[in-house]
């Protein structure tokens, strides 16, 4: 039995890393990205938009200086844009270049990728005169850049991804474009376009753009994951005798539900050292195991914990009672269909997990996995999932398609390894 111990960093977080690229494209003159989060996700963000004729340098892993040719001088490339897995790049993408008039372009992406649904991006944008098209609500995207309208638009599902398309598109509309959320959902593309000078007026329920002139954000500093941090707090969280502390990491309230939950449950995490890191709050965490109780998730916390749902259910079925989570109908347009990817792969390890049409019902059992195998499905979140399992099991856990972790974390499991402590330590 091991335990969790050290303390650790994560890479940049990879929502912003995303928009630093995507915004700077749009900016007039040099944005200097630092603590940039390099994934095989952000790698295809860069080469997008050198593919729209953008130079990119990079100085290191972690720092890029993007040379942008304004909201309008974007140019499309003879081939299709492939995006690969990432299905932040694809959508905000598409906001970007449907005002990109006299330019035509190409979407395509992978396997994963061309299986998730489009038409909840295609849809608004169609509606403020874009001219998109796509095959039968999937990739490959055909998008004319046109003249747009604005609009307000009420998202029939909480999407950060959507409602940055849309904020987006508005930047080259002829007025104010007005995004209605059912619940709020993440705000680093409001955080960021107000940083670059766009005007953005945030209300309890929507958010607003008004047409742009120029942008212009000169250096943004990149704060660490939370979503990468997610995974080791459940671990240094379930593994007796762990102590582990994660620095720099983003604190945005719209990505960090899963704290407020596992708080629920009796966790003992502990935030110090509060700053801000390019207008995000950020933090470092003191992670000590604990034992926990079950709790119910509602709807209206699934936005601000949505990558870390899986992880949320491992712990639960971990937990003394019973748990529910529902109203994360979602997670079945991931990469994975992640709500029967992870019960399939925690029922593997011997955990009592139920899948329902929106989200899971759990039995804790107050003592270790036995073990076993998964398959990841070649969704991250799902191969990470396995990892912490592992971790907390009697006899580890074998991980089909690991290696697909790097579309968000390369070194994911060097890093997890390297906190392990023999529990006799």
């Amino acid at each position: 039995m091991h335990r969790i111990v050290g303390h650790m960093a994560v890479p940049g977080d990879k929502s912003i890393s995303h928009r630093a690229v995507l915004l700077g494209a749009l900016c007039d003159g040099e944005t200097r990205v630092t603590g940039f989060g390099r994934s095989a996700d952000t790698e295809a963000t860069i080469e997008a938009v050198r593919a729209l004729g953008i130079t990119v340098y990079e100085y290191d892993d972690e720092t890029l200086h993007v040379f942008g040719k304004g909201l309008r001088g974007l140019g499309a490339p003879a081939k299709p844009i492939d995006c690969r897995n990432a299905g932040t790049l694809v959508r905000l993408l598409a906001g970007m270049l449907a005002g990109q008039e006299g330019q035509r372009f190409t979407l395509t992406g992978d396997a994963s990728l061309s299986a998730r649904p489009m038409g909840r991006v295609t849809e608004p944008l169609r509606l403020m005169g874009a001219a998109v098209e796509s095959e039968d609500g999937h990739l490959p995207l055909v998008i004319e850049g046109r003249p747009l309208h604005a609009v307000t638009y009420e998202l029939p599902v909480a999407s950060a991804q959507v409602k940055s398309a849309i904020l987006l598109a508005g930047l080259s509309a002829d007025g104010e474009t007005t995004v209605v959320e059912p619940v709020p959902t993440r705000d680093h593309t409001e955080l960021m376009l107000a940083a670059a000078g766009a005007t953005i007026v945030r209300r309890q329920t929507s958010v607003s753009v008004r047409p742009a002139a120029r942008l212009a954000l000169g250096e943004i500093e990149i704060p660490g994951d939370f979503s990468s941090a997610a995974p080791f707090i459940v671990a240094a969280t379930l593994v007796p005798g762990s102590e582990l502390h994660i620095h720099g990491v983003n604190l945005n309230p719209r990505r960090t539900g899963l704290l407020g939950i596992l708080a629920r449950m009796g966790a003992n995490v502990t935030v110090y050292n509060r700053r801000q890191i390019a207008g995000e709050p950020a933090g470092d965490l003191e992670v000590r195991s604990a034992d926990l109780v079950a709790t119910a998730v509602t709807g209206a916390e699934v936005p601000s914990a949505i990558d870390e749902l899986p992880l949320f259910v491992l712990a639960a079925s971990c937990a003394h009672g019973d748990s529910v989570l529902r109203g994360a109908g979602e997670l079945r347009a991931k990469e994975s269909d992640r709500i029967e990817a992870t019960a399939d792969a925690l029922r593997a390890l011997g955990q009592h997990v139920r899948a329902v049409d929106d989200g899971f019902r759990i039995r804790g059992v107050p003592a270790r996995p036995h073990g076993g195998r998964i398959a990841s499905r070649g969704d991250h979140r799902i191969a990470m999932l396995g990892a912490i399992a592992a971790l907390a099991s009697r006899r580890g856990v074998e991980i089909e398609d690991a290696e697909c972790v790097a579309v968000s974390f390369p070194g994911f499991f060097e890093l997890l390894d390297s906190l392990r402590r023999e529990a006799a330590e």
